[in-house]
């Protein structure tokens, strides 16, 4: 699950950010609207938790723009009934006001996100391997195989691409978020881990300096 902070209230988006990568996700923080429409152009997101009153673009400004591509969460100081129905026809999928237990931010993060799932591409197949993003399962010749969430993220990155090649660079933005540690090594060692439990024969090809593709 790849989860865009949009909050210029710096204190609040890096505790926010922190407690959500405690929860398995990747979390990439944005403190003004125009930092965040950058972000997003070039990262998928699943869902954006989004600050309506921001600097240099406005909150509301970036809702349009990425209500197509996210789920967006709409958070804010604003409690007026006006406001949410504002906020709701923005586009924004869903609505929380300051103050806000933690608890509940992580449920509607998670809800929002499968929402993304059921609405994502069909099913992923190449090589045998089929890929569903909604019910989040992989299967190898209709053998069911087991993964945690970097090992299928990373394996519909690959399969996404269709057989062409994809940079180690994009793997991790993709799949890691940017305050992720071990670099290149966490990937290679994802992609081992992969590559042991989608069996033989190998299908991960890894070309040195550059990346991998199935």
């Amino acid at each position: 699950m790849r989860v865009l902070i949009v909050e210029d209230e710096e204190q609040l988006a890096d505790a926010v950010a922190r407690g959500l990568r405690l929860h398995a996700m990747a979390v990439d923080v944005a403190y003004d609207g125009q930092e965040a429409l950058e972000r997003a152009g070039y990262v998928d997101y699943d869902v954006v938790v989004l600050d309506r009153d921001l600097p240099e673009v406005h909150g509301d400004d970036v809702c349009g723009e990425l209500r197509h591509r996210s789920r967006i969460l709409m958070l804010t100081a604003a409690g007026q009934i006006r406001d949410k129905i504002d906020g709701l026809a923005l586009g924004a999928d869903d609505y929380l006001v300051k103050p806000f237990a933690f608890a509940e931010l992580v449920a509607r993060v998670r809800t929002l996100a499968r929402r993304s799932f059921r609405t994502a591409s069909p099913a992923l197949e190449r090589a045998g391997i089929r890929l569903d993003p909604a019910r989040r399962t992989v299967t190898r010749d209709g053998r069911q195989v087991a993964l945690n969430r970097k090992e299928f993220d990373l394996l519909r990155e690959l399969l996404d691409a269709g057989g062409d090649l994809v940079t180690s660079t994009e793997l991790r933005k993709k799949v890691w978020d940017e305050y992720a540690e071990g670099g290149t090594g966490v990937l290679r060692v994802t992609i081992t881990s992969l590559r042991r439990k989608l069996g033989a024969p190998a299908l991960l090809e890894n070309v040195p300096g550059k990346g991998y593709r199935l």
